[in-house]
């Protein structure tokens, strides 16, 4: 067993402790603005991330820094409310970490949100995007290293990132209860600048349809431990130069605010239905 295995093993055996044996069944990891998901939980048990051996710390507004265990339409969940960002000075291997531990705990399940910029013309802020696939042009990777062979195999394949049926339970979910959910591409930027107005036209060019600083690397190491994962991005803004004006993470929080009630319902309407 390696060093990265026994820090797994020795985080979840904590989490696991003070959750209780029953299975959980979804993890979620929310984005930018979109924590509100984490209050919707019944009979939640919270650990604040500073608490949990080996977890590393958000620094980011907007994140809370907290892992909620509850119920959600019946089924129990885990959520991370707040993520770890490459831009925050963390490896990609630590931002790969909490999903390695959700797999150490038995979980299958991965829902990912995110904020991103809306490179898509034709969409809007406020939309919420089904992520078909993603680009990753960063050349570091979360799974470069000794590989945690109890997760998965060195070699593995990424050819359906994200699960084509739970992209069909979203769009079917969104339709019966009269939401516009759009799906497309999600292109990776390292951020913590947001992306000139060349690079979005590069992305568009490489066949982006939004632009974000996160979701890449947790979706890779989910796919590496066999993880199906569907990942749903809130477009927070028209992404540089396709409007005349500059871009605030203040809007990115403020555009979450105002797709919280839908983003929920969505989100309850898709744990509902799912199979598991």
């Amino acid at each position: 067993m390696n060093e990265r295995e026994i820090r797994v093993q020795e985080t979840s055996r904590y989490i696991r402790e003070q959750i209780t044996d029953e299975p959980v069944s979804i993890a979620m990891i929310l984005g930018s603005g979109l924590g509100v998901m984490a209050q919707e939980l019944e009979t939640p048990i919270t650990l604040n991330y500073h608490d949990i051996p080996g977890f590393p710390v958000s620094t980011v507004v907007g994140h809370a820094g907290e892992l909620v265990t509850g119920y959600l339409e019946g089924k129990r969940v885990m959520v991370m409310n707040g993520r770890f960002h490459y831009y925050e000075g963390h490896s990609m291997d630590t931002l790969a970490f909490p999903v390695q531990v959700m797999k150490s705990l038995g979980i299958e399940h991965l829902l990912v949100t995110n904020a991103a910029g809306c490179v898509n013309v034709a969409w809007n802020p406020g939309d919420l995007m089904v992520i078909s696939d993603h680009i990753k042009l960063i050349s570091d990777n979360p799974l470069r290293g000794e590989n945690p062979g109890m997760l998965g195999e060195r070699f593995f394949d990424m050819s359906e990132a994200y699960d084509k049926k739970l992209r069909a339970l979203a769009h079917r979910c969104a339709g019966e209860i009269g939401i516009t959910l759009r799906e497309g591409i999600y292109q990776l930027f390292s951020g913590p600048s947001f992306e000139t107005p060349a690079e979005v036209r590069f992305a568009r060019m490489c066949g982006a349809d939004a632009v974000g600083m996160s979701t890449v690397p947790e979706v890779i190491a989910a796919n590496h431990a066999g993880m199906k994962v569907l990942g749903i991005s809130c477009m927070t803004n028209m992404a540089a130069g396709i409007l005349s004006q500059p871009l605030n993470h203040q809007e990115v929080l403020e555009t979450g605010e105002n797709v919280k009630s839908t983003f929920i319902a969505l989100v309850r309407k898709i744990v509902g239905a799912w199979d598991l």
